[in-house]
């Protein structure tokens, strides 16, 4: 008997339309994370697993979105693996798409390439072309690769047992009661997260970490109301100079955070050897800054500046010092950061630099006795984590990947992003991300879109898991 990447690519060869065709009646349910439509998809997901033969049921805690879990049985010989994805998406907005967002398109390509739709039933299909939806590729790929894999006609050797989320895109607020829950139920050798994209090389990769996050927001106030900047621009404090000034004074040009408390453990040599090994991202447009190469940037922890709300400009311009201005920022935090504390490290660099810190909109008399005001709101979301990639199971996992990938795949040490890997670390086995959608899909965007050759990789990826 042949293996089972080998059969498991026989079958997509054979079935490949098939295959997309019935990942088109999972796209086609609107999943956007809060929305009653994510009950659909997981009973989709449960009766679909159902059909294969896997054990697959949906449970609920009032005020959550529902969570997909069961088991796939393999011999008493094989491993025990865990299977972690998401099923929710990030929101819509109709009028940017090429194609309607819930209206799976095939196109021969990139749309911005002026790929033609090739119409239904797809019996012909190239692993360049491309299918346009909503979660094609962040994250319900993973889950139809793991359905197409179940149709290849082997017995499975290894155990699955998986967790398929439907909270993800909104914090995964309820993750952790679900995992309590069903923990006696998710209990594995080592869980794979199967979310993110592939190397911007097109490459594999096996990934051994995450950033966690931490989302704060920072208002500096002026005065009570808009003034006139000529009868007052050099009395009144401006807040968005103020704001200006402040936010310089929290990052280097590279976003590296300067406030004290947010430094983050430094590297260990292993993983920066790792990170020196994989390729940059390539052109994206801009430059390339000097100094480290982007993986190993991965390694420090990042104050991003994601938006600044001051006045108005060009046409909307007026001549005023505005009454407040609001800069959006999220910290990327590196594995043993706690998120809390660095919302707290926030507030004292803010503090520091002579701003009265107030809990609420200030009242006329606190701006009276106070020319430098702020408020500072946090929301701590996850500390990142970081799995030792020379445990036995990890290697384990880079070897199933190595079979499945079409040439050997890239050991990162960590991803930039942030994935809530910390919930399911309390479920103590060891944690791998194993990406499979294509780097350039367009994820939270407009015409988000699955290459279906990364496709083909993930089928091929969930048969050598399932052995």
């Amino acid at each position: 008997m042949d293996d089972p990447v080998a059969a498991a690519r026989r079958h997509r060869q054979e079935h490949g339309a098939a295959i997309l065709r019935e990942f088109a009646e999972l796209l086609a349910l609107p999943n956007v994370a809060g929305d009653p439509g994510l009950d659909r998809n997981a009973i989709w997901i449960r009766d679909a697993l159902r059909r294969r033969g896997a054990r697959a049921a949906v449970t609920q805690i009032p005020g959550a979105a529902p969570v997909v879990f069961g088991r796939i049985d393999g011999t008493p010989a094989g491993r025990t693996i865990g299977v972690y994805a998401h099923f929710d998406g990030q929101p819509v907005a109709p009028d940017r798409w090429t194609s309607p967002p819930f209206d799976p398109t095939l196109r021969t390509g990139k749309v911005e390439d002026g790929a033609e739709v090739v119409a239904p039933p797809w019996d012909r299909l190239d692993p360049e072309w491309r299918l346009y939806a909503r979660s094609s590729a962040d994250d319900r790929a993973p889950i139809m690769a793991l359905l197409a894999a179940l149709d290849t006609g082997r017995s499975p050797r290894n155990t699955i047992v998986f967790l398929f989320e439907g909270e993800e895109e909104s914090g995964s607020p309820h993750l952790p009661e679900y995992l309590a829950l069903l923990e006696d139920r998710l209990r594995a050798e080592v869980w794979l997260i199967c979310d993110g994209p592939v190397h911007q090389t097109g490459r594999a990769q096996v990934v051994f970490g995450v950033r966690g996050i931490a989302d704060v927001e920072i208002e500096v106030y002026g005065p009570p109301a808009d003034l006139h900047s000529g009868h007052y621009g050099n009395w009144a404090p401006n807040p968005v100079a103020l704001l200006a000034e402040l936010v310089g004074s929290m990052r280097d040009e590279h976003g590296r955070p300067t406030v004290a408390g947010l430094e983050g453990p430094d590297p260990d040599e292993a993983a920066l050897a790792a990170a020196a090994a994989v390729p940059g991202p390539g052109d994206l447009g801009y430059p390339e800054p000097d100094g480290p190469p982007l993986a190993e940037r991965h390694l420090w922890p990042l104050l991003n500046l994601r938006g600044i709300r001051a006045g108005d400009v060009g046409e909307a311009s007026r001549n005023v010092v505005p009454a407040s201005a609001v800069a959006s920022i999220d910290l990327r935090l590196v594995a043993g950061q706690d998120p809390e504390e660095a919302i707290e490290a926030v507030r004292r660099h803010v503090a520091a630099r002579g701003f009265t810190l107030v809990d609420d909109q200030p009242d006329r008399e606190t701006r009276r006795a106070h020319r430098r005001l702020a408020r500072v709101e946090g929301v701590a979301g996850y500390p990142g984590v970081r799995t030792d990639p020379g445990l036995p199971a990890a290697q384990w996992v880079c070897r199933v990947v190595t079979s499945a990938a079409p040439e050997p795949p890239l050991v990162v040490p960590s991803f930039g992003g942030s994935v809530p890997l910390h919930h399911v670390a309390a479920l103590g086995a060891p944690l791998v991300i194993v990406p499979i959608a294509n780097h350039d899909n367009n994820q939270h965007g407009p015409d988000e879109n699955l290459r279906i050759g990364n496709l083909w990789y993930g089928v091929d990826l969930m048969a050598a898991l399932l052995g």
